[in-house]
C-alpha cells in the first residue's frame, strides 16, 4: 500500500510506492544519471569499464551506480567489469550479497555453531537419562 514518506534526498514528502522510493524531482534526477551511466558504458570502447572509470566519466555518484547495479537496471551480463561491493568484506561481487570468501565462512561458522548445539543437546539428553538397577 502506498504511504506518504519523506524523500530520502532532499527531505519533501511524496507519496512513496514500491515503484518509486524518491519525490518526483529527485526520481527525475536519478533518472537523468541513469540515462548519463547508460549512454556511458553502452558505447563499445566504454563496455568494459569498472565502476570507477564510469564514475570519473559520468561524475555520477558511485552508491547510485550500485543502486542501478542492484535494482537490475544496470545489467551485468553486457559490461564485465561493473560489479558492486561485498556486504561484509567490500569485495567486488556480481550476484548475490556476499562474495565466495564470504559466503564459505559462513556456512563454515554456521556449520559449527549446528554442532556445538547438537553437542549440547546430546549432553543434555545425557544427563537427563534415567537408570535402573536390578536388585537380583
Amino acid at each position: 500500500m502506498d504511504k506518504l514518506e519523506n524523500c530520502p534526498n532532499c527531505n519533501d514528502i511524496f507519496v512513496k510506492t514500491q515503484f518509486r522510493d524518491l519525490c518526483q524531482k529527485c526520481w527525475k534526477e536519478e533518472e537523468v544519471d541513469f540515462e548519463t551511466v547508460y549512454t556511458f558504458i553502452r558505447k563499445r570502447e566504454n563496455r568494459s569499464a569498472t565502476i570507477d572509470q564510469v564514475v570519473g566519466h559520468t561524475e555520477v555518484k558511485e552508491e547510485l551506480i550500485i543502486k542501478f547495479i542492484k535494482k537490475g537496471r544496470l545489467q551485468l551480463a553486457n559490461f564485465p567489469n561493473l560489479g558492486y561491493p561485498c556486504d561484509k568484506c567490500g569485495r567486488t561481487i556480481r550476484k548475490g550479497k556476499l562474495c565466495e570468501n564470504c559466503t564459505t565462512e559462513l556456512k563454515g561458522d554456521l556449520n559449527s555453531f549446528q554442532a556445538e548445539e547438537k553437542r549440547k543437546q546430546d549432553q543434555m539428553q545425557r544427563e537427563k537419562a534415567t537408570y535402573y538397577s536390578s536388585k537380583d
